[in-house]
């Protein structure tokens, strides 16, 4: 097998099998059967079809292999992620008590892979039935009647679980380091394909050198599943392109089903695949766009907009069925989203009964014709750069708030004011900051990669519209809207470096894809005009050098040491000291009960509740009586030792002394801040 079908093979394969993962995860866990035996005895199967589908050698009459794939190219792909997996297996993160979202899909994916089923018992029988002074949620845990209901899309903790089945806590941190590094090879593989095989390396590199990547592939975050699915997804129908019509479709098929699954992982999601409906809408009409015939792009298209639909559907029915909580709380911007994607759905499906209409659609497609004559691609170049320097002078003009309404959005707020405050800046909760989001991107990414971005934008705008680097459109199209889309509103808390996730996928391998274009394009130039090999080796090796040492810089006095160390054995002698049997955790301190609540239930296995705001100590004990008269035994948990006196004598339960992500507003993120928890405990007497 030559080295160019072995990267393209490698860099789709992760995809496909998280794929099949969710593809079998998903009806398990909304039938309450998400175990081990069923999981994992479907997804065998699934995923050797899967594997057989996008990876056979089918190939078609405009089939070709990347021209002059070196070994090296592959060795390089290869190496840079497994560099990038050692490292951050080294550096991994320990985040499993909430405050933030690696935390909470950690404790998400502890009660699925042992439990299988939502939502999560409150078993308010533990406590004595219901007491007026017993809450039993928690951030990202919503208590909704007598159940609990976490946060978040059921994507990623459902992938969690797998490394909790292998592993315990140490498979399930495990697993964010080993797709970050499938994420590197997968990037290397669109680069050959877009780029071209010998820049694959390069892209590895230059992916994998950014602080986004390597901050949140040490975590359990959502975005590293989405920029796999995301990567793998347009490789794929890159594929279809070169292979026959039943490879092509099966391809496809899998194409839009993995970008369409995004939508289960993260919601907002299905913004981003918006143009894909579009396209694949457009190709059931013509495929000259695309460069391939008619009639094959028929079947692409059709196939492609199959499993977009199919995935997305998915997405939402979990999110509708099991998650409904966290779309009501994000109702202000995912009802604007649904209604924008409904619209896009109806504008595809006319535009597609218009061009087949006899009557119109000649006269559409002539409409069409003539963007690709003069002056318009020119003029879209010229956008293309209007639109980054529009971005650019941003904060010059704007000042972007949003007033807090709802609770969540006042703590938000509060949280602003006190970074505010220690930065020594104007205290305005309210703040968004958004205006700076190209600024947040040029830290990230480097502003040589940026200007490179810009470059290679409006000139791959310019060929598309003039009949070139078809196989550009779908990538250049979904990288533009989500990066336009994404830089006007993040939609995240804008401390950093944790408002970075927000670029992570698509943003930032989109922009470094396109500036490893532009970059290969001048280094080919300079080549045709007379320079020796040697010479032009040197050339591109400055140049990549040139993108990645900013991003680098950037990254390292960010990226170490290691986040909260130390919270999994922690946690471990803080279940130890609870105690086994029919035991009932009490947690009388506010902050205490935000963090502990569901790690106490999940991790320690103990039904856990903890006292609303005002409650009293005599409250306290009322609900001990009842807890021994269910009989069961009572523990009280709270921050200091005078939290739990009253009910017993103290026991320090939990001693962390460790580190957490720094966070800044408008400076660029450096070094980390001092994380010190501590969880005092009481058994009272009978």
């Amino acid at each position: 097998m030559g080295a160019g079908r072995v990267l393209t093979r490698i860099s789709v394969a992760p995809a496909l099998l998280i794929v099949a993962w969710l593809a079998v995860s998903l009806p398990l866990l909304m039938a309450g059967w998400f175990r081990p035996l069923p999981v994992i005895g479907l997804f065998l199967p699934l995923a050797a079809g899967a594997l057989w589908l996008g990876l056979r050698e089918r190939p078609g009459p405009a089939a070709r292999e990347p021209v002059g794939t070196p070994r090296w190219a592959t060795a390089g792909v290869l190496a840079a992620g497994l560099v990038f997996l050692v490292v951050e297996l080294a550096l991994v993160s320990e985040q499993i008590v909430p405050r933030r979202d690696p935390a909470s899909y950690v404790q998400f994916a502890v009660w699925l892979s042992e439990h299988g089923s939502l939502p999560i018992p409150q078993d308010r029988a533990a406590f004595g039935g219901g007491d007026p002074a017993l809450t039993y949620g928690s951030p990202a845990f919503y208590q909704r009647g007598e159940s609990i209901v976490p946060q978040f899309m059921a994507g990623l903790p459902m992938v969690l679980a797998l490394g909790h089945w292998l592993g315990g806590m140490t498979g399930l941190l495990a697993v964010a380091p080993v797709l970050g590094a499938c994420a590197v090879v997968a990037f290397g593989g669109l680069a050959a394909r877009l780029v071209g095989p010998r820049w694959a390396p390069a892209a590895a590199l230059l992916l994998a050198v950014t602080l986004p990547m390597l901050w949140a592939a040490r975590s359990s975050y959502s975005e590293l599943v989405a920029l796999l699915l995301f990567l793998g997804g347009l490789s794929l129908l890159h594929d279809a392109r070169n292979a026959d019509v039943a490879a092509a479709r099966g391809r496809a098929f899998l194409a839009g089903l993995a970008l369409g699954l995004i939508v289960l992982v993260r919601i907002d999601g299905l913004r981003d695949v918006l143009p894909v409906l579009a396209f694949a809408g457009l190709l059931t009409v013509t495929g000259v766009a695309w460069g391939v015939p008619t009639p094959f792009s028929r079947r692409v298209g059709y196939a492609l907009g199959g499993g977009l639909l199919l995935g997305v559907g998915a997405g939402l029915a979990e999110g509708f069925v099991l998650s409904r909580p966290y779309l009501e709380y994000l109702s202000d911007s995912l009802d604007p989203l649904l209604m924008i994607s409904a619209a896009a759905v109806v504008l595809t499906a006319a535009l597609v009964l218009a061009l087949r209409n006899r009557r119109t659609g000649p006269v559409l497609l002539r409409a069409a014709g003539r963007l690709s004559r003069p002056p318009f691609p020119t003029a879209v170049a010229v956008l293309t750069v209007l639109v980054t320097v529009g971005f650019a002078v941003r904060p010059l003009v704007q000042t972007v708030v949003r007033v807090p309404v709802s609770q969540p959005d006042k703590d938000t707020a509060a949280y602003i004011e006190f970074l505010q405050r220690f930065e020594k800046l104007p205290v305005d909760g309210a703040r968004q900051y958004y205006e700076n989001s190209l600024i947040w991107v040029a830290w990230y990414a480097g502003v040589p990669a940026l200007l490179a971005a810009t470059i290679g934008s409006a000139l791959l705008a310019r060929r598309l519209l003039r009949g070139r680097d078809p196989q550009w459109l779908l990538p250049l199209a979904v990288v533009a809207w989500t990066s336009v889309t994404t830089l006007w509103r993040p939609g995240i808390t804008p401390d950093q470096p944790w408002a970075s996730r927000r670029f992570l996928p698509v943003v930032i391998p989109g922009l470094l894809l396109i500036a490893l274009w532009a970059t290969a394009r001048a280094v080919r130039a300079y080549r045709r005009n007379g320079h020796g090999p040697r010479a032009t080796r040197a050339v591109a090796v400055g140049a990549v050098t040139v993108l990645a040492v900013p991003a680098l810089g950037m990254a390292i006095p960010s990226f170490y040491p290691p986040v909260e160390r130390g919270s999994v054995a922690g946690v471990a002698g803080l279940c130890r000291q609870i105690g086994g049997g029919k035991r009932s955790v009490v947690i009388v301190d506010k902050l205490t009960g935000e963090r502990f609540s569901q790690v106490v239930r999940g991790m320690c296995g103990r039904p856990a509740a903890r006292t609303v705001a005002g409650a009293r100590p005599d409250d306290v004990r009322r609900i001990i009586d009842r807890i021994r008269a269910a009989g069961r035994t009572p523990v009280v948990l709270g921050a200091k030792p005078d939290d739990v006196a009253p009910y017993g004598r103290p026991r320090h339960a939990l001693k962390l002394r460790a580190r957490q992500d720094g966070h800044t507003l408008v400076s660029p993120p450096h070094g980390t801040w001092t994380y010190n928890v501590d969880v005092w405990l009481a058994e009272p007497a009978p």
